[in-house]
C-alpha cells in the first residue's frame, strides 16, 4: 500500500489538497487526511508537490519504426525505462511503414512483454499497407480476440502508403467498427496522415457515402501542415477526434495550435497528443528520394505538456487533458485511465514545483522516485 500526503490532486481538474491511499492498482481511498500506522503502508510526503494523471501516449512505435533508408535504419525496440521516466504509464503500440519485417505478432509479444514489467499497453493492428496486416488473418478477429489489440492503423495521402479505394476504405473502418462492438473495446480505425495532396478527403468521402460513424476514423499527424491542420479542424467541429503529434515543426507544435483551434469552434475534448515515439520521421527531395532520417522521442509528450504551461500560460488542468483525460475517453478507457478517481488504475505523477517528474506509479507499483528510475526492463 501506498499513501501520498498532503499533495495537490489534478484529476485532471484540480480538487485541492488531499491524501490518497493506493492499494494493489487501484486508488482506494482520497481524502482530506488518511490516518495510518502500519509499517506495511510506503507513506510519500506529497507537501509542495502536484500528483497528476500518469499519460497515455496512444502512438508509440514499441517494437520500433523506420526502416525507410535501408535495413540500417530500423528503429530498435523501446525498452520499459524510456516510457515511464518520461511519465508513460499507458501506451499504445502500433507498426508504420515497414510491416514486412516487423509483424503483429511482434507488437503483441512486445505489448505482453511491456506489461508483465509493468505498465499498461494496448496495440492496434495493421500498418500503412493495404491489404491489412494482422495476427489471426482478420481485422475481426484480431481486435475479437486479442485481449491488447483495440483497434487498426492503415495511412492515407502519404507516398509510402497503398493507394485504397474509398470502398476499401470503408471496408476497414466499418470492419473496426463492428469488431469494437462486439468486443466491447473502442474499435477504431487509426489513419496516419501524410503530406500528401489529398488531404483528409479520402476519410470525409467514405464517411459521406457510408454509415460510419465519424469517430470511428481518427487522423494522426493532423499539424504536419497548415492545410491538412485546417481541414481537420472542421472534421473536429463535426465531432471527430483528432490527434496531434509532438515535436513535427514547432510553429505547428501542439501548443501553438490548440488555442486556434478552440477558437475556431473545435471542442477540447475532440483534440489529443501523442509522441509518434520511436518512429521515424523522413524528409524526401522534389523526386521521392530520402535526404534525412531521424527517430521521435516519447518524452516529447512530456515536453510538450510542461510547454504548454510554462510557455502558452495554458492551466494545468487543462493541459493535463490532451494527454490524460481525452485520451482515455477516446480510447474508451475512461474513467479506469486518465484520471486520479477512487477506483481508478493507480497510474499517476508526482510533479514538483517546476513541474519536473519526481515520482511515477503505474498500476500501482513506483517505477521512479524522487527522480531515480527503481524499476527497468528485463534487458536494461
Amino acid at each position: 500500500m501506498i499513501l501520498i500526503k498532503n499533495v495537490e490532486i489534478y484529476s485532471p481538474k484540480y480538487i485541492g489538497k488531499k491524501d490518497i491511499l493506493i492499494c494493489g492498482e487501484k486508488i482506494t481511498l482520497i481524502e482530506d487526511s488518511i490516518e495510518f500506522n502500519n509499517e506495511k503502508v510506503k507513506v510519500i510526503d506529497g507537501s509542495n508537490k502536484k500528483l497528476v494523471p500518469g499519460f497515455i501516449d496512444q502512438h508509440v512505435h514499441i517494437t520500433g519504426g523506420g526502416g525507410e533508408g535501408s535495413f540500417k535504419t530500423r528503429v530498435p525496440e523501446i525498452m520499459l525505462s524510456k516510457l515511464t521516466s518520461t511519465g508513460i504509464t499507458t501506451v499504445v503500440g502500433l507498426l508504420g511503414t515497414d510491416g514486412s519485417t516487423r509483424s503483429v505478432q511482434n507488437l503483441v509479444s512486445k505489448a505482453k512483454a511491456l506489461k508483465e514489467e509493468g505498465i499498461s499497453v494496448y496495440v492496434h493492428t495493421g500498418s500503412y499497407e493495404y491489404p491489412t496486416v494482422t495476427l489471426t488473418d482478420s481485422v475481426r478477429k484480431d481486435i475479437i480476440f486479442i485481449d491488447e489489440v483495440i483497434g487498426c492503423k492503415i495511412a492515407l495521402s502519404d507516398h509510402r502508403s497503398s493507394t485504397i479505394t474509398n470502398e476499401e476504405l470503408q471496408r476497414v473502418a466499418s470492419d473496426v467498427r463492428a469488431s469494437g462492438m462486439i468486443s466491447g473495446k473502442a474499435g477504431i480505425l487509426v489513419v496516419h496522415m501524410g503530406d500528401g495532396k489529398r488531404g483528409l478527403s479520402p476519410i470525409n468521402e467514405a464517411l459521406d457515402n457510408s454509415d460510419i460513424p465519424i469517430r470511428t476514423i481518427r487522423p494522426t499527424h493532423v499539424n504536419r501542415n497548415e492545410k491538412l491542420l485546417f481541414e481537420s479542424f472542421d472534421f473536429a467541429k463535426e465531432g471527430g477526434i483528432i490527434d496531434l503529434t509532438c515535436g513535427i515543426y514547432e510553429k505547428l507544435s501542439p501548443r501553438k495550435v490548440i488555442n486556434k483551434a478552440l477558437s475556431q469552434g473545435v471542442e477540447s475534448e475532440n483534440i489529443t497528443i501523442s509522441s509518434d515515439g520511436y518512429g521515424s520521421w523522413s524528409n524526401y527531395d522534389q523526386f521521392g528520394n530520402l535526404v534525412k532520417i531521424g527517430v521521435s522521442s516519447v518524452n516529447a509528450l512530456y515536453k510538450e505538456f510542461k510547454a504548454m504551461v510554462l510557455e502558452e500560460n495554458m492551466k494545468i488542468e487543462d493541459a493535463l487533458t490532451f494527454v490524460t483525460s481525452n485520451v482515455a475517453k477516446a480510447l474508451e478507457l475512461y474513467p479506469k485511465k486518465g484520471t486520479i478517481k477512487e477506483n481508478s488504475d493507480a497510474d499517476a505523477i508526482l510533479l514538483d514545483e517546476n513541474l519536473e517528474i519526481n515520482t511515477v506509479i503505474a498500476k500501482g507499483k513506483i517505477m521512479v522516485e524522487n527522480k531515480e528510475i527503481i524499476v527497468f526492463g528485463t534487458y536494461e
